[in-house]
């Protein structure tokens, strides 16, 4: 066991980090400073300095970085219109890179020698923390108490927090995890193990059921500028203020709801339900936009590229070498994905009606099927007769007599 002096906890005032809390002032002997990221899960983070000062805690952060997770996380992940097997849209894995940042900061300011975690030994979480640290601050201690300590159940953590008088959630409503933040809402754990049974709707928080949802739809303008979203209906807000209205409008039109058996980083699968309300409408306008103003091999470059850069995001790697190196392709293509996207929304689905941009790609005068003078249709006889080169002398060759 590392001989630490002051641990950095990553801490959320849910059971885990709690029981951790108090685990590690008894395991280590060691101050414990509670570090909490305002990422916009609101009324959650009242209670938090209090809780973690009564459990044991000797200082306290909660750090405001909406702006932050918005402006330098979500945008730049949005710019590569990075889905994960082809429905996650990484809502909780590009959180963990700026916690553990931001945890860092926290370290190095408290003078403390260790930082930890509350992350499991089987899920992803581990992975985007601990690659955080290493990119981040190589020289602190790491300490993930779910590979260390004999409490290997939820019965046991409970049985803890009521042994050092921790108050304990209560869970019979909740039998799942959640994980919240501005972008997306997560759940899985406990019922939702079952990838028969269908999630019950009293667990959304987000999103109404589509059915529940008006019956009438609505239109929506969203503006973007060099691949950014910057106004809602001709109104220009702030990313956080942005990012919130597009999840309330999507929300009351059941927008953003994900069921997937997906296949995490340790090796083994799992079932996550999630809620994006906001991210959906912004990933389906934002393909609108680029339908129109992207090169055609620009733009299938970028979308080979796009399951490897989720990739890199959902695994943990936001500070590595090659994602910082995408990341500059991926910026490069968003320079004109500029323009205003309408878009219908009707009981959870998102249409979209109308794209324009002083950027567009796009020329009726090219494109229309009336008569033209820019386009001699003979020279596609040209282009077609030296595509079918190559398939016509293999023809010829397989069928000789």
């Amino acid at each position: 066991m590392p001989d630490v002096k002051r641990v950095v906890l990553a801490y959320s005032g849910g059971l885990d980090t709690s029981v951790i809390l108090r685990w590690l002032i008894e395991t280590y002997r060691c101050d414990v400073v509670a570090f909490c990221a305002d990422l916009g899960q609101g009324e959650e983070l009242i209670p938090i300095r209090d809780k973690a000062r009564k459990t044991g805690a000797v200082a306290v952060h909660v750090v405001d970085l909406r702006e932050t997770f918005v402006r330098d996380f979500i945008f730049p992940m949005l710019r590569a219109n990075a889905v994960y097997e082809g429905a996650y849209l990484l809502g909780t894995s590009i959180a963990r890179p700026l916690i553990a940042q931001a945890q860092v900061e926290i370290a190095l300011k408290e003078h403390a020698d260790a930082v930890a975690h509350g992350a499991t030994g089987k899920g992803n979480d581990q992975v985007r923390f601990e690659l955080t640290y290493a990119a981040l601050a190589p020289q602190l201690t790491v300490i993930a108490p779910w590979r260390e300590w004999n409490l290997n159940s939820r019965s046991a953590l409970m049985d803890f927090a009521r042994h050092h008088d921790i108050p304990v959630p209560v869970t019979a409503e909740r039998p799942y995890s959640t994980d919240r933040n501005l972008f997306h809402i997560s759940y899985e754990g406990g019922i939702l193990e079952d990838p028969w049974a269908a999630p019950p709707d009293k667990m959304f928080q987000l999103t109404q059921s589509p059915e529940a949802a008006p019956d009438v739809p609505i239109e929506l303008l969203v503006d973007f500028e060099h691949g950014d979203p910057v106004a809602v209906d001709g109104r220009r807000m702030g990313p956080v203020d942005l990012l919130t209205t597009l999840n309330r409008i999507g929300g009351e039109h059941g927008i953003g709801r994900v069921d997937l058996v997906e296949n995490r980083y340790v090796g083994m699968k799992s079932r996550g339900v999630y809620e994006t309300p906001g991210g959906t409408i912004l990933h389906i306008a934002r393909r609108a936009l680029e339908s129109l103003t992207l090169d055609r091999e620009v733009l299938h470059l970028r979308d080979g590229l796009v399951p490897r850069y989720a990739e890199m995001i959902y695994y943990g790697f936001w500070f590595a070498p090659e994602r910082r190196a995408l990341q500059t392709l991926m910026d490069e293509c968003a320079q004109d994905v500029t323009g205003t996207v309408r878009l219908g929304l009707y009981k959870g689905n998102v249409t979209v009606v109308g794209r324009r941009s002083p950027r567009s790609l796009y020329r009726p005068d090219f494109a229309t099927f009336e008569a033209d003078t820019v386009y001699r249709q003979r020279d596609a006889e040209g282009f077609i007769n030296l595509n079918a080169l190559r398939l016509k002398i293999r023809s010829l060759r397989d069928h000789r007599a």
